[in-house]
């Protein structure tokens, strides 16, 4: 269903619309590794938009950084869409943006948690609340880091459409 796209089209879109309106966005990452930051910050002007992110590749600093609960880590484990709203909501806080995106799953090339290889949460959180999607892929380690990218900002150029 998600496809990279190679030109950043998708970021393009969601940073114009950001700045037209002269709203924020901030990032949490895990399974991405920044690479959702990255392609956001490829975009030319993308400083009107983008205040930042954090990798949060390890569990303690998705707790100490980004505000997770540990008991939704402990209850729920860190490949979950409580563990993705958190993520959105707690970089939103934290980086005092209007959009909080974040990103977290398994790419491989071993399952996590009990969960297969391309199981991965994304979530917006935003000023009307937060939402999370789960998305199976597949491909590659490369493959399904870079559809999950493209699926958040998908999710959140719907958003911004409504």
């Amino acid at each position: 269903m998600w496809s990279a796209e190679p030109d950043g089209s998708v970021a393009a879109r969601v940073l114009e619309t950001l700045a037209g309106r002269g709203q924020t966005l901030a990032t949490a990452e895990s399974l991405t590794g920044g690479l959702l930051a990255a392609r956001i910050t490829d975009v030319p002007g993308a400083s009107r938009s983008f205040v930042g992110g954090v990798v949060s590749y390890a569990t303690r600093v998705k707790v100490s950084l980004l505000g997770v609960p540990p008991e939704v880590v402990q209850e729920h484990g860190v490949v979950s869409e409580q563990c993705a709203l958190a993520m959105a909501r707690g970089v939103r806080d934290r980086l005092d943006a209007m959009w909080g995106l974040a990103t977290t799953g398994v790419a491989g090339p071993d399952e996590q948690e009990g969960r297969a290889v391309g199981t991965v949460w994304v979530a917006i959180a935003g000023p009307s609340g937060a939402t999370a999607r789960l998305l199976a892929l597949g491909g590659d380690r490369a493959a399904i880091r870079q559809a999950s990218c493209v699926a958040v900002l998908e999710i959140l150029a719907h958003e911004l459409r409504d």
